[in-house]
């Protein structure tokens, strides 16, 4: 079920590493550095993706190969969303990919990439169709984000949150899926490109949403999905059963899972997003997940549970919305 592992996500994004504390990304390239060899040990056969970037910066992936770490993963990532905060065009996309390919010989995933559809749900599906036609052909692995709109109960993932005005409120509907679990234009355009383009989806601790998302996915004909299994969650009571179920459901699919999120009390500083005390904990974490779930490891312990087969489901609204009251992680 796990056919790579993705060491962090957007590592020079200060919504999910902070610089202040790593200003040269040198304790980030030690953790890697450390993760990757970690996962190699675990499960020799199993891809290892150094995390998306996003921004999309050739001198940080330099960077990361000066410091080594290119030499510890088997692919790099990058994330781009031009028609929502990048300062580039969508018609730049072949660029961007060219740019990264400039300083590394290594494959490069789309990991993620996806439009809002906060301004008309019309600009979505063509962002879409006009993303999906730049990129074919030009890189290793495309994943769109997401399945689901964010509920608007809960916090997206970034930094300043409400200070960043409009762009704030444009990580709530990035979704093929409204939060009702309602389709979206875009959702018909998207099925004219499964297998071939995969998904992004994360699914909180105990998300409602998990059976829904599988039914779905099998229904898309995707088969090919990126998800997160957190650091920080592990520390939660509860968290071993609930990863087991999460990835005894998506067991049916070829999975990139992202380790990362520092747990509060881990960090050099109470934020998930802080460079470890002890960087050789978050390797330890990644090398228990992969033997736990990956392939040349050993079976997960809840597929017998029968978590993984369900029945498709027609391309209609969801039979339950998500819990408004689900903490984000």
């Amino acid at each position: 079920m796990m056919e790579a592992a993705m060491i962090w996500n957007e590592p020079n994004n200060k919504s999910h590493w902070d610089p202040e504390i790593d200003p040269d990304w040198r304790l980030f390239a030690q953790m890697a550095i450390l993760a990757g060899d970690a996962i190699a040990a675990a499960d020799p056969g199993l891809t290892r993706v150094l995390g998306g970037i996003s921004p999309i910066d050739p001198g940080f992936i330099g960077r990361m190969k000066d410091y080594g770490v290119l030499d510890h993963v088997d692919a790099v990532a990058v994330h781009g969303f031009p028609l929502d905060w990048n300062l580039w065009q969508i018609g730049e996309w072949p660029q961007r990919i060219q740019e990264i390919r400039s300083v590394t010989s290594l494959p490069i995933w789309v990991s993620e990439v996806g439009v809002s559809s906060f301004g008309a749900e019309e600009v979505q599906r063509w962002g879409l169709e006009r993303t999906v036609a730049l990129l074919k052909g030009k890189a290793e692995r495309i994943q769109w984000y997401s399945l689901y709109d964010l509920p608007r109960a809960w916090e997206a993932t970034t930094r300043h949150r409400e200070a960043e005005g409009s762009s704030y409120y444009r990580h709530f509907y990035m979704g093929l899926l409204r939060e009702d679990g309602s389709p979206k234009p875009a959702l018909q355009e998207f099925i004219r490109h499964t297998p071939e383009i995969g998904l992004v989806q994360w699914f909180h601790f105990e998300d409602p949403r998990l059976d829904d998302a599988v039914a779905w996915m099998k229904q898309l004909g995707v088969t090919h999905l990126r998800t997160g299994l957190s650091w920080a969650d592990s520390f939660r009571p509860g968290a071993l059963d609930w990863f087991d179920r999460q990835m005894a459901a998506l067991e049916d699919f070829d999975v990139t899972v992202t380790f990362c999120f520092t747990p509060e009390h881990r960090g050099l500083a109470p934020h998930h997003t802080s460079a470890p005390i002890h960087p050789e904990e978050f390797a330890e974490f990644c090398a228990r997940m992969t033997e736990r779930y990956a392939p040349g490891s050993r079976r997960c312990p809840a597929a017998a549970d029968g978590y993984g087969s369900r029945p498709s489901m027609p391309l209609q609204p969801s039979r339950s919305s998500s819990d408004p009251s689900q903490p984000r992680p």
